[in-house]
């Protein structure tokens, strides 16, 4: 892991129910890569068996240390669990440089900001970049109760009265989407970070507005999908490689096992960073990139989640 960053976990300290911050400072004594808002790191934990992708919350000026929120999933494949339970102050960790997929639209007059639950992480550096620029922007955070919800201590500190709303679900504060849309100028972007519910709310109800694809913004934290499935013969046109996908492996596991790289960041279907060239055959895709249309048309597919509907795949790969 070469191309890896190590860090060193400088403290863990509890935020909210089944949340945990994480500082983690370079183990060299010098500065970690400077990033934009809305910026995650992919944490490799196990010797490299996991890997999570985790938005960065810390300072945006600030290169000594960076910092990320994880919330134990109920349902953990291995990574949130392992940084819960695993992951002690002094421990070495190695991850990889910052990435963004979650950017702010430069040219916006507008920033409309909704997160949910633990979606709240990449919007704590947005809110930083949008004070320091003297945008107009407004956050609605939504969660079920203040014990489960992070950051409830900084936020009324940080944002004025007008910039941020919250809504507890216990207590019936629940947000109407349409309505915070239907008030939003022509120039207003809007960002959501949530689960799957809120964020297909979110995006659907824009849509349904007649906003246009470019004002909405969109990051999902987690994806629920089986890449599993039958098994199938993958053709690696550039390697001159021909693998046997086994019924119980993702495609991108069985191509990373036979020794050639790949980039994805996410590892869920998301982020897009694996997508490839489909140069025979039909995928089964089960992503959340590729648009309707992109699916239909099968001239490309991310390795990480989706398969082969038939018997063989040939990729440009």
């Amino acid at each position: 892991m070469t191309d890896m960053l190590r860090v060193r976990v400088g403290r863990v300290e509890p935020l909210a129910a089944g949340i945990k911050r994480f500082t983690l400072q370079p183990c060299d004594g010098g500065a970690l890569p400077a990033f934009s808002s809305g910026s995650h790191v992919v944490v490799h934990m196990d010797s490299g068996r996991l890997r999570n992708a985790y938005s960065l919350t810390s300072a945006l000026d600030d290169a000594a240390h960076y910092q990320i929120a994880v919330r134990l999933e109920e349902a953990s494949r291995g990574g949130s669990r392992y940084m819960h339970e695993q992951v002690r102050e002094g421990d070495e960790l190695h991850i990889g440089a910052p990435g963004n997929l979650f950017g702010l639209a430069p040219g916006a007059g507008r920033h409309l900001l909704i997160a949910g639950g633990i979606g709240i992480t990449p919007f704590m550096t947005h809110i930083q970049a949008l004070a320091a620029s003297n945008a107009h922007f407004e956050l609605h955070y939504c969660f079920r109760n203040s014990q489960s919800a992070a950051f409830l201590d900084v936020l009324p500190a940080t944002l004025r009265p007008d910039q941020l709303h919250l809504h507890e679900s216990d207590t019936g504060n629940l947000l109407d989407i349409a309505a915070l849309l239907g008030r939003q100028t022509a120039d207003t972007h809007v960002y959501v970070c949530g689960p799957a519910p809120l964020n297909d709310a979110v995006v659907n109800a824009a849509r349904a507005a007649g906003w246009d694809a470019g004002r909405i913004h969109f990051e999902q934290f987690r994806n629920e999908v089986d890449a599993t499935g039958g098994a199938f013969e993958a053709v690696l046109q550039k390697s001159g490689l021909t693998l046997q996908v086994g019924a119980e492996e993702s495609l991108l596991r069985a191509i990373e096992k036979a020794g050639v790289k790949v980039d994805c960041m996410c590892r869920e279907g998301i982020c897009g960073s694996c997508e490839t060239a489909i140069l025979a055959g039909e995928a089964d895709h089960r992503d959340q990139y590729l648009s309707d249309a992109e699916k239909t048309a099968q001239k490309t597919m991310m390795l990480c989640v989706s398969r082969c509907k038939g018997q063989r795949l040939v990729l440009d790969l």
